[in-house]
């Protein structure tokens, strides 16, 4: 009996101590959770989504969930090395708007003399803990910090570990001038010692003038928040639209497939781009994560000219193949007669002039290619 107790009382520490780690973050309060509470995205102490969104189908279940964890599935992580281009972040930037993806939802975009760097996570895993998570795959890691130049804006679309990353903020702090979160998200930036007067938080549809010229446009998602167990969607999620006087992109961050996409490109496309999340999606929960050919159909509502699918590559966090997505994606957007990038990590997309297409993910190509190559201007 004083063994298991005792067995008890450690167990019971070890999880009290977990739980302090900076990592997880604070929920809002005092005057940020005044303002949250003007919100009519929040209601009966949570942010809610435009429609009605179960985090499970009727089909699903949380004991489902942990059996299908637990069988054998096929093909879920890769089986070699991820290719990859280092490009230099630091050189001039082509005069047309330029991306580079780094895996999953972490990309930076150059426009206008501008750095953009969206959702940055450069740690090993998905996680508030070092040593528990999805680990990234193997390749993936050729980007750190310290490969960036100054950061203009830093966009954040919600707090979820694969999106918000403790360690990448806090070694981001002194190299970025801005940043923007939907409404909540920073309580979490400021617990971290980034500067009050640094963070700029919106609600959907709200507009910000990041220049004089240029603007950004918070939209709405389908998704949800929380960096616990508990207090779910304290923090808001978000998408963004961001428009220059002669381009338009859609940011996408996460989000289950909805009419939001179709009002969003009503108002501000027809967009030049659209990244959009297209993988960690599973038929137990379709509300919260789209499949592919719902991601072919919102670049569709958008009215975008180029598709970038994004939220695979990296990390494994739900059950399908790990390359499933982009095949998935380019199969229906054949039938649909939309035009899809598909860059290797670190490779650049420069709007009207370079849009990768090699399939990368077959890993018949070289673990190191050459950047003068792929990426001429």
């Amino acid at each position: 009996m004083i063994l298991l107790l005792s067995i008890f009382l450690l167990l019971t520490l070890a999880v009290v101590i977990i739980f302090q780690q900076k990592s997880f973050g604070k929920n809002p309060s005092g005057a940020r959770l005044e303002k949250i509470k003007l919100s009519p995205n929040y209601k009966n102490g949570s942010f809610q989504n435009l429609s009605e969104t179960p985090m499970m189908s009727d089909e699903g279940s949380y004991w489902k969930l942990i059996k299908e964890y637990f069988s054998k599935k096929q093909n879920t992580e890769p089986s070699a090395i991820i290719p990859s281009v280092k490009t230099d972040l630091k050189v001039q930037p082509s005069q047309e708007p330029s991306i580079v993806w780094f895996g999953h939802s972490s990309y930076f975009i150059q426009i206008d003399g501008l750095n953009i760097l969206v959702d940055p996570v450069f740690s090993e895993r998905t996680s508030p803990v070092k040593y528990v998570g999805s680990k990234n795959y193997p390749g993936t890691s050729v980007y750190s910090v310290e490969d960036f130049p100054l950061i203009d804006i830093l966009l954040i679309s919600h707090d979820h570990y694969d999106h918000l990353d403790f360690e990448t903020v806090s070694k981001l702090i002194s190299k970025t001038g801005r940043i923007i979160t939907p409404l909540g998200v920073g309580e979490h930036l400021e617990f971290w010692g980034v500067p009050q007067n640094k963070i700029s938080e919106f609600d959907w549809w709200e507009e910000t003038n990041i220049t004089d010229k240029i603007k950004l446009a918070i939209t709405p998602a389908r998704h949800f928040s929380g960096r616990g167990i508990l207090n779910r969607n304290q923090t808001l999620w978000a998408s963004f639209a961001l428009i220059t006087p002669t381009h338009r992109l859609f940011l996408g961050g996460d989000s289950g497939y909805d009419k939001h996409f179709k009002e969003i490109g009503n108002k501000y496309g027809p967009f030049d781009i659209a990244i959009l999340e297209s993988g960690q999606y599973n038929e137990m929960w379709p509300y919260i994560h789209m499949l592919p050919e719902q991601t072919v159909q919102a670049n569709i509502d958008l009215k975008s000219k180029v598709l970038f699918p994004v939220h695979w590559g990296k990390f494994t966090l739900a059950l399908h193949a790990w390359n499933e997505p982009v095949e998935r994606v380019l199969k229906y957007a054949q039938k649909t007669e939309v035009k899809v990038t598909t860059p290797m990590i670190g490779e650049k997309v420069i709007i009207n002039k370079n849009y990768p297409v090699n399939h990368w993910w077959t890993l018949n190509l070289p673990a190191a290619l050459n950047e003068e190559v792929l990426n001429k201007e």
